[in-house]
């Protein structure tokens, strides 16, 4: 499975996924603590997640020369 970031709250006691999801047993997770009252953190978490989903450590290495403006 690739990594996704899923909204989750705390209730107290435990934490809850606040989407369905069928997880299987032993599935590594990592928890991102945000703060409450700042919903814009949770846009850059996910901006974040997508970008290191898109640009891999497999990803090849460019240099300025591999770069060319595409101004008319």
């Amino acid at each position: 499975m690739a990594p996704l970031s899923v909204h989750a709250h705390y209730d107290g006691k435990q934490i809850l996924l606040d989407e369905p999801m069928e997880l299987p047993v032993g599935r590594r997770l990592l928890v991102t603590l945000l703060d409450a009252t700042d919903e814009e953190t949770d846009h850059y978490v996910l901006a974040a997640a997508g970008l290191s989903a898109a640009y891999g450590t497999s990803e090849p290495q460019y240099s300025e020369a591999d770069l060319r403006c595409c101004a008319g």
